[in-house]
């Protein structure tokens, strides 16, 4: 090994590209590179140098910077993405010149004026992922920031980056934008009150294509997603005709919700490129501008109208879980006097998410129950108590008695009686029938109905790909959880799609698919009983016992009473006769006693 020194320092890197520069050469080549060296000269040196970084090196249509503080790096890049929007306003939109800029904290190697190492790489990587005008920063240099600069950051999740060994946090900058006067502003005073439940706008998306056609495929999306949003009860949406009164003009989300009184505004862009489009979509919260969701959509012109159902059907699934999850988080901030029942049934919903957790699913029942005494027509507080008890016998926390079957029924069948069209209420009014009072005909039926009522409703595909199990068509399970899981990617039943696709992989014969399933349920939630029981199963009746056994052990410490004998005390009504022995003959081999 070399003794030699190296000289290493902890810098911010900022790495930018220009997004399809290959393209905008190809178009005029003369003149890409003209604009290219322009920009350098009069935005991005200057701004570099303004932020007190250094140009380490150009990279043709591209370049890497590095900062001694990372607010520097971050303020200089949105400062620059500001300057290249100014810049493009005029400018047709197959010529605009966009970057892409990536900003990582980290340790570099300094040689000859030039600089190496991890910490450049990750910069380049994040230039990769981020969206042509946007910023994406890794999670180290978010924590440094956090605090001392005014821009909003939204999180990406964990991110595979290319030759980057492990997953890392990513975080995507939003740009803000200027926003002139607009006419007709309401002062503070005169807005208008909220409604008591969650509101939102979806205003009319932006045409950044020069095509004019493109106008009508972005209007129809807006009408479709405004009447897919509709179908959600919890929802209050203001309909197409005050929507589309901003259409064409800039304005400030805020102001959007005061004047049609809403707490959530949806706004987004359409811009076509040869025979491709780019749809983007983003919720914000119209009380403080925090963003709340964002993404974008790439397809092609030929197959527009599927692409336009996909885009809706997309938006629409990540919207719900999106307001819900904000809703919630509102509720939590609420002194603990405030005890009003949308209040309290947003709490418990909190709580039913913590799936594993006793504790939280008790306190789960007993918000819901309070939520009814404050509003005994509240429909969907009674469907989730009711789910309550399907999630306490999944786990085995509670067996079958009369009192308990008649307290889920009275729930289910006052869900269905107050919410004949509320799609939650039905559906898990649905599940708790079918599950727990075993009335399986009736309680499918309830499911499909909550589908017809809102096709959009990923809690009730899931529901339906469980009761498709029981009712022995697996494979129409199959296709539902996968619905559910393409309409909420992120949704906190997440475990239990996965566990019911295992199930209905296992009762077709497929044990290898079912044990890979079972495995994708286990990383997320080691002590889901359904997930090791088929895990369990799966890997026995596919000749791996070790996995099979390692599985059994732990579901019998979670479970210690556990037997052949009683296991219909913590399974659904099977229907067909071969599942049910197939399911035991796995667990009888994987372990468990007679």
């Amino acid at each position: 090994m070399s003794g030699e020194h190296v000289e290493r320092r902890l810098a911010a890197i900022l790495a930018a590209d220009v997004a399809g520069s290959c393209r905008l050469i190809g178009i005029d080549e003369e003149g890409t590179l003209a604009r290219l060296k322009a920009l350098r000269r009069t935005l991005f040196d200057p701004k570099i140098a303004e932020h007190h970084g250094r140009v380490v090196k150009n990279t043709g249509d591209g370049a890497i910077a590095e900062f001694a503080s990372v607010v520097d790096a971050v303020r200089c890049a949105a400062e620059i993405q500001r300057g290249m929007a100014e810049q493009n306003i005029d400018v047709p939109q197959d010529k605009r010149i966009e970057l892409r800029i990536g900003i990582h904290v980290g340790d570099i190697i300094i040689e000859e004026n030039d600089i190496f190492g991890d910490g450049v790489n990750i910069a380049v990587r994040l230039e990769g992922i981020a969206e042509p005008g946007g910023i994406s920063i890794s999670d180290d240099a978010r924590r440094q920031i956090r605090g001392k600069v005014d821009i909003t950051f939204e999180d990406l999740g964990s991110q595979s980056l290319k030759n980057i060994a492990e997953p890392m946090r990513v975080w995507r900058v939003q740009i803000g934008r200027a926003v002139p006067a607009a006419p007709n502003r309401l002062p503070v005073d005169d807005a208008l009150a909220l409604p008591d439940k969650p509101s939102i706008a979806v205003l009319p998306f932006t045409n950044l294509s020069s095509d004019p056609e493109q106008d009508y495929f972005a209007d129809g999306m807006v009408d479709d997603i405004i009447t897919a949003l509709s179908h959600f009860k919890a929802l209050f949406v203001i309909a197409r005709n005050s929507s589309f009164t901003y259409k064409g003009r800039a304005v400030d989300v805020k102001q959007v919700g005061r004047e049609l009184g809403v707490r959530y505004v949806l706004e987004g862009s359409v811009r076509k490129a040869a025979n491709r489009v780019r749809i983007t979509g983003q919720l914000v919260d119209a009380a403080t501008g925090a963003h709340l969701w964002a993404e974008r959509f790439d397809g092609g012109l030929d197959d527009i109208f599927d692409l336009q159902d996909q885009v809706t059907e997309s938006v629409v699934g990540a919207i719900a879980p999106a307001v819900e999850k904000a809703e919630i988080e509102r509720a939590k901030r609420k002194p603990t006097e405030s005890l009003d029942a949308y209040a309290l049934y947003l709490r418990g919903l909190a709580k039913s998410y913590q799936f594993a957790n006793r504790q939280a699913l008790d306190e789960a029942l007993r918000l819901f129950n309070s939520a009814i005494e404050l509003d005994p027509d509240f429909a969907a507080a009674y469907g989730r108590a009711a789910s309550c008890y399907v999630a306490a016998k999944i786990n085995g926390w509670i067996s079958d008695t009369a009192n308990e079957i008649a307290e889920v029924t009275r729930l289910a069948q006052r869900a269905v009686e107050l919410g004949k069209d509320d799609a939650i209420a039905l559906a898990a009014g649905g599940v708790a029938l079918a599950f727990i009072v075993r009335d399986l005909g009736v309680g499918a039926a309830l499911i499909d109905r909550a589908l017809v009522l809102n096709s959009n409703l990923a809690e009730a595909w899931f529901y339906g790909g469980w009761a498709k199990n029981w009712l022995g068509e697996p494979e129409a399970a199959i296709e539902r959880f996968a619905r559910a899981m393409r309409l909420s990617p992120l949704d906190p039943r997440l475990t239990g799609m996965r566990s019911g696709t295992a199930f209905a992989h296992f009762f077709l014969g497929r044990y290898d698919e079912a044990a890979s399933w079972a495995a994708i349920t286990l990383q997320d939630n080691p002590d889901y009983q359904p997930g090791l029981r088929i895990a369990a199963a799966s890997n026995a009746m596919a000749g791996r016992p070790e996995q099979a056994h390692k599985a059994m052990a732990r579901l019998r410490q979670l479970n210690p009473a556990l037997r052949v004998s009683n296991l219909k005390d913590v399974l659904p009504p099977i229907r067909r006769a071969e599942d049910l022995s197939r399911l035991e003959e796995g667990l009888r081999q994987a372990g468990l006693p007679e």
